[in-house]
């Protein structure tokens, strides 16, 4: 505890980490009242259909990443979530296309242009969600004839659609704005650390219902304690996860000039034993939900085949969802790493690595590290993915149950070991001593691969 007090003490001298982390906090709060700021002309009192909505499938995926904002019908209700489109389909182009191959190789030149692409893009995906969010709204409020106002007769008006839809536009690129902030003039991944903030902003909620619950049963207070030793257990599986790495020696040549000596040093590139991020749980995640929303346009009963894929508890549902995360982790490793591209890189600038010759070896070298890497890890990948399903069968309740696995916990380990990582470096440049007694934390910008 000492050690604890000490180690603040240290982090609020700095006064640069101090504005820092002020800075963080301050955007961080203006975010989680956002979440509650109502759409003008959309009445709070009767927004129960939506909410109720945002607590399951794929609505209710896009409410955690946006904090609880999209049942809100909150200025912040798309949340994040068009940027993060717009930064995959990017990424995907990447692949495919050569100008944005050449941007990727101009080095920060072409990042800038990247981003701004992608700030583009963000804003014409926004411009298709924002009017499929208010049809949704609508949809779901039509029993109340008073929870939109001003109506034209048969519904909203033109004024209401027109506003609401801007709104939301310059709300999604304000929350954008406030994520790079951060990034430049805060802690941690401003754009990670805003959805991790709405993830854990409902786990006090959850929590307090799980444990509700179990006061009600015999023995419940046992069983909630050892829910709680099992969530931690789990997270220590998860770090293990998210920092586990394969080091691949490489040697670079040594160069004279003058009279000093560059190179012949050893250095090592940190292959991620998942790579991939949280990336395949959410591509896997929206192809599970195509059938349960082909079942709500459809009016006749559903088959049996359907009714499989509607159970997210139910055995074929999860044995299919956990093999589209395997294949979906080696498809998004496949994007983030590029063999051939890391042995040119290494060629170019004298580097080799021991007993391998320097090119398409390399590349051949390389790209069977990488499978054998990814196999594990995608595999314990699928397992934090079902985790929920298989938690929710021993009676925890659906919400707290989300924190044993899936996209919320690998974004919370995630970010959060990031951000420590980025607050230990800045006591360490200045010569204080690090988080943690032994050893340093290795967060995800350690590493060569940002997830």
């Amino acid at each position: 505890m000492k050690r604890f007090i000490q180690t603040l003490k240290n982090i609020w001298s700095i006064e640069d980490l101090r504005k820092r982390i002020l800075y963080t906090l301050g955007l961080v709060l203006v975010y989680r009242i956002g979440s509650y700021v109502v759409l003008p002309g959309v009445d709070p009192s009767q927004l129960g259909a939506l909410q109720k909505q945002g607590s399951e499938g794929l609505l209710g995926l896009l409410n955690m990443f946006s904090g609880g904002a999209f049942s809100n019908a909150s200025i912040f209700a798309l949340g994040i979530m068009p940027y993060i489109t717009a930064s995959i389909v990017i990424q995907l182009f990447v692949m495919v296309v050569p100008y944005f191959q050449k941007l990727q190789r101009d080095g920060e030149s072409g990042r800038r242009k990247m981003n701004q692409i992608t700030r583009i893009l963000t804003v014409a995906i926004t411009g298709f969600q924002a009017p499929a969010y208010i049809t949704n709204m609508m949809y779901q409020l039509q029993g109340s004839s008073t929870a939109l106002h001003p109506f034209d007769g048969t519904g909203p008006s033109t004024f209401f659609w027109v506003s609401s839809i801007i709104i939301l536009i310059c709300g999604t690129l304000f929350v954008m704005w406030m994520g790079e902030r951060i990034t430049d003039k805060g802690v941690g991944n401003g754009i990670s650390l805003l959805i991790m903030v709405g993830i854990i902003a409902r786990l006090p909620f959850a929590l307090a219902a799980e444990f509700m619950a179990r006061l009600t049963e015999s023995g419940g207070l046992v069983m909630f304690l050892f829910e709680i030793v099992v969530l931690l257990a789990v997270i220590l599986l998860v770090i293990l996860l998210v920092q586990g790495t394969r080091r691949i020696p490489v040697q670079y040549a040594k160069r004279i000039v003058g009279n000093k000596q560059y190179g012949g040093v050893r250095q090592y590139i940190p292959i991620k034993v998942n790579a991939a991020g949280v990336m395949p749980i959410i591509f896997a995640q929206a192809i599970m939900f195509i059938p349960i929303t082909i079942m709500g346009f459809n009016n006749d009963t559903p088959s049996k085949f359907a009714m499989a894929f509607a159970d997210y508890n139910g055995f074929w549902y999860n044995v299919v969802f956990a093999v589209l995360v395997i294949l979906f982790t080696y498809f998004y490793t496949a994007i983030a790493i590029n063999p051939n591209q890391m042995a040119d890189d290494m060629k170019k600038n004298g580097g080799f690595i021991p007993g391998v010759k320097p090119g398409k070896k390399t590349a051949e070298y390389l790209e069977d590290i990488l499978s054998k890497v990814t196999l594990p890890g995608s595999f314990f990948l699928a397992i934090v993915a079902v985790l929920p399903a298989i938690i929710r069968l021993f009676g925890v309740n659906t919400q707290f149950a989300q924190f044993y696995g899936g996209t919320s916990l690998l974004i919370m380990v995630g970010v959060i070991l990031d951000t420590l990582q980025q607050i230990e470096s800045h006591l360490l440049m200045r010569h204080y001593d690090g988080l943690t007694k032994t050893g340093r934390i290795k967060g995800r910008t350690s590493m060569s691969i940002q997830a």
